[in-house]
């Protein structure tokens, strides 16, 4: 394993037009495609990417699997489906589960040979993760795992979830 650490970012921006050797895909257990983050990557992605999903399906919460990237520009080659926690107040294993989302997304990537990576932020949509606190697990996850993936790119879709990225990272690089 790695020694060094990964540099992280964090942007705003549209995950499918990333310059990443992969994307983290925010799915539901199905992987069949969904809204939010989910719609747009199958959307871009193309028809494939459900059949893909389908027969990968089901992936269970805090669990991580990959497909081709179908019809998604490169440098994308994979994209890795993670399944968040859907937050029920925070005492049934919701931060342990997002933080393990975020691990295993790591893995996958290692095992993918993935250098550059792109993670949307997971469960704060439709999910209802308070995104302060998916912001600090996610910072906190990726800065202390170890892997060989040299850059992550925090991808924000709104001005809330980046500042809540950015600050979280700058609290954390003091």
């Amino acid at each position: 394993m790695s020694t060094h650490s990964p540099t992280i970012e964090v942007v705003s921006g549209d995950i499918t037009r990333e310059q990443t050797d992969a994307i983290v895909n925010a799915a539901n257990e199905s992987l069949l495609g969904g809204g939010g983050v989910d719609g747009a990557i199958h959307r871009a992605a193309g028809p494939r990417l459900a059949r893909a999903g389908a027969e990968l399906a089901p992936c269970d919460p805090g669990d991580a699997k990959a497909t081709p990237a179908f019809d998604l520009t490169p440098p994308i080659k994979h994209i890795i489906h993670t399944v968040g926690p859907i937050w029920e107040g925070g005492n049934h294993a919701e931060p342990e589960t997002l933080a393990s989302c975020y691990r295993r997304c790591l893995e996958v990537a290692d095992e993918l040979r993935a250098e550059t990576l792109a993670f949307p932020a997971i469960s704060t949509g439709v999910y209802g993760f308070p995104a302060d606190r998916a912001a600090h697990i996610a910072v906190t996850t990726l800065r202390t795992t170890p892997t060989n993936v040299r850059h992550i790119r925090l991808i924000a879709f709104d001005q809330r979830t980046y500042r809540l990225l950015a600050d979280e990272l700058a609290r954390q690089q003091l």
